[in-house]
């Protein structure tokens, strides 16, 4: 059987379901599998012993230029400051 394990995996599905299963104190597990109080309790909460995706959840987009919001000035790239600065030289409101 084939196992996909990601690079920072301490444990194996096979030490992840015996932490499951035994009832010893987690500092006893903790010094027979060689990993840290809080994997084991949080294999213990888990009903599963297979790793959760690591894809993101939300893709991070960039809209294209003719899906922007279109601005509300004409020369709005140009002014550091919309109200003042625009309405003085261009202007409109």
């Amino acid at each position: 059987m084939l196992i996909h394990l990601h690079k920072q995996a301490t444990t194996t599905p096979k030490v992840r379901a015996a932490i499951q299963a035994n009832t010893e104190p987690a500092p006893v597990l903790v010094e027979r599998f060689g990993i840290t109080e809080q994997t084991v309790y949080k294999w213990r909460k888990r009903d599963s012993v297979a790793d959760r995706s690591h894809t993101p959840h939300r893709l991070q987009t960039t809209l294209t230029h003719h899906r922007r919001r279109p601005s509300r000035w004409p020369c709005e790239r140009r002014c550091w400051c919309r109200w003042m600065i625009c309405w003085r030289l261009c202007g409109s409101s």
